[in-house]
């Protein structure tokens, strides 16, 4: 039951199983620390959890304008929690702007909170409305809390001797103290990050800490709307072990780590920052003790080049952008096709194409990852699934890349990238290693030497005694490296790239079934972020009787070896993907299967419903 089911029947009792809370406002009334505070709490309380931070896309919009809306969404309960959520039962809306523009995800008796003061002339007009909202009854088929907030705060803060601008600015956790309150979360984890984020500034801390306490303090004194009171949820069943809260950039960043640790090899991470992929360089960079180099280049082309150098010296480089950077980084990553080096290429999607939209999710890098480069310059792509997933994707990708001599794409997006979840902390002792063997014998030594078993190209450190080389991007003669124009030789050496690659299918697990039977009416086959929604979705298909299965595909290529025949088992495969039908295309063209295809791309990420919906039509068509 939902807490809007619940506010309806306040009789019932005020425990609700899950809540989806959405906080909204302009780029500067602090949305994304606000969730982030409320985030923490709820993680600290026990729930399961799932955010998506929904950035505008405009440096600094104009104050009240809709396109400068910034959102910050927690879906929270006490089962399993997959994804963001889908309609939004809590809304918290900050101005004019905010409300129009998010009104529309929340359910119908869904509870708003606003800041009235913010509902000036001038702040409706810019938004659109042509009456104010909050006193025309366009609100009535919800559960309104229109409160003076700014009001509220400006007295909480005036003991601190804070000018007017800095003391509105604390509004936000005025507002963040009166939803702990509703949900019955601790404060102490807020209070204790305000003093250490403020530590030289301890008049702003205080500030925000008193707005805090006196959002709580009104909401716990204050005479609410019938219905509105303390609504608990449950803690999660969860297995027993050390949880973090995780963006899937952190995950990642702390997977190259881990990779390199096994592979007990040092890193080199060159990158140009481009939203959403640049926070990666932001955690690396912090990691320096790992053995772990970063370098801010002047553009992605040097970029990626200054990785394939560090990969020549006998690091792993790994280098990382969104899908226009990706593009620049072409000629770059066919270098290190050609030169067989190991290369880590991190693709963090946005909506495209050109700048597109920066701030939004999509998943329409998969043509250009797989074939996104001239000539034949295959590469094993990967794509990670869940923020924790990030974790595990990128050990794999380290081990295949330094294992085969081959770059290796990563693919993540902007929801992977900026959205969070409860992460179990592995254990790393957990993990087999697998480290670099380079060459180190000059006796009957050539760069083209290769193991025999996985094609790889021989990995010699530059300067090594009797190991001096050179390897480039024009092509190479198979027994010897020196440059050959043979059109045999060619052949040769464009077929054995292409084998290599084909080969790592032998060496990665073979597809299962994430929910469900292998065999059944319909397979829901997903790739990347859509794994949450997916997961629900089929499981509520499952729950009204249809033999329904989810498999989500991690090795995008080479696929895995058993997939063609997993897939065989059902009547129909329907696709979910956000773009206009990429891995559809694959498995089609690889399976020569009849493939029915789910795309979304408005930049935000799949609904449950949406993915329920489709597979009842599905069946409904079959029938």
């Amino acid at each position: 039951m939902s807490v809007v089911e619940e506010l309806r029947t306040p009789e019932e009792g005020n425990v609700v199983n899950d809540v989806v809370v959405r906080f909204a406002g302009d780029s500067g009334d602090g949305m994304q620390l606000t969730g982030n505070n409320f985030t923490e709490a709820t993680a600290i309380y026990g729930n399961d959890l799932a955010t998506f931070p929904d950035f505008p896309a405009e440096i600094r919009a104009p104050a009240g304008a809709t396109f400068g809306v910034s959102a910050f969404q927690i879906y929270f309960g006490a089962d399993d929690v997959t994804t963001a959520g889908d309609d939004v039962d809590v809304l918290v809306a900050m101005n004019p702007a905010a409300l129009i523009t998010q009104l529309p995800d929340l359910v119908e008796g869904g509870v708003i909170i606003v800041d009235a003061d913010a509902f000036t002339a001038k702040n409706l007009n810019r938004a659109g409305y042509d009456t104010n909202p909050l006193e025309d009854g366009s609100l009535d088929g919800y559960r309104l809390l229109n409160i003076d907030i700014t009001k509220q705060v400006l007295e909480s803060v005036q003991p601190f001797g804070l000018s007017h601008k800095f003391a509105v600015r604390c509004k936000n956790m005025w507002t963040l103290g009166l939803v702990m309150w509703l949900f019955d979360r601790p404060r102490d984890a807020t209070i204790d990050g305000l003093k250490t984020k403020f530590a030289s500034k301890p008049e702003i801390a205080d500030a925000n800490i008193a707005a805090l306490n006196a959002g709580h303090a009104y909401a716990e004194t204050a005479e609410l709307p019938s219905g509105l009171e303390i609504y608990k949820v449950p803690r999660a069943e969860v297995t027993p072990g050390l949880y973090r809260n995780t963006t899937g950039t952190e995950a990642l960043s702390y997977g190259l780590v881990a990779g390199g640790l096994l592979a007990e090899v040092p890193l080199v991470f060159a990158s140009y920052p481009i939203t959403p992929a640049s926070s990666i360089l932001h955690t690396l960079s912090g990691l320096k003790e790992f053995e772990v180099t970063t370098f801010q280049a002047e553009d992605e082309i040097a970029a990626v080049c200054a990785a394939i150098g560090a990969s020549f010296a006998g690091s792993l480089g790994i280098t990382s952008s969104s899908g226009p950077g990706i593009a620049l980084k072409g000629e770059g990553i066919a270098l290190a096709c050609a030169t067989e080096l190991p290369l880590l290429i991190v693709n963090s999607q946005r909506g495209g194409p050109s700048t597109g939209l920066p701030t939004k999710t999509e998943q329409s890098d998969l043509f250009l990852s797989l074939y996104g480069r001239h000539a034949d310059t295959p590469l094993p792509v990967i794509s990670a699934s869940t923020c924790s997933d990030c974790f595990d994707v990128a050990i794999e990708a380290t081990r295949i890349a330094t294992k085969y001599r081959t770059p290796v794409v990563i693919l993540t997006d902007g929801y992977l990238a900026n959205a969070s979840e409860p992460w179990h902390v592995p254990d790393f002792n957990d993990y087999e290693p697998f480290p670099v063997e380079y060459a180190t014998d000059p006796e009957g030594f050539t760069p083209a030497n290769r193991d025999p078993e996985t094609l790889a190209r021989v990995w010699a450190k530059p300067g090594t005694p009797g190991l001096e080389h050179r390897i480039g991007g024009i092509e190479r003669d198979y027994e010897t490296g020196n440059i050959s124009y043979d059109a045999e030789n060619h052949q040769k050496m464009t077929d054995t790239r292409k084998a290599k690659v084909d080969n790592i299918a032998r060496d990665i697990p073979d597809q299962t079934v994430a929910m469900g039977d292998t065999t059944g009416d319909i397979a829901v086959v997903g790739w990347g972020s859509t794994f949450g929604a997916i997961h629900q979705g089929v499981k509520r298909a499952m729950r009204l009787g249809h033999k329904v299965s989810h498999i989500h595909i991690r090795h995008i290529w080479p696929l895995p070896a058993n997939l063609g025949e997993l897939l065989s088992g059902f009547d129909h495969v329907l696709v979910p993907e956000m773009n206009t039908g990429q891995l559809v295309h694959l498995l089609r063209t690889q399976y020569l299967i009849d493939a029915h295809s789910l795309n979304k791309v408005s930049g935000q990420p799949f609904k449950i419903a949406e993915i329920e919906e489709a597979i009842v039509a599905e069946m409904e068509n079959r029938l």
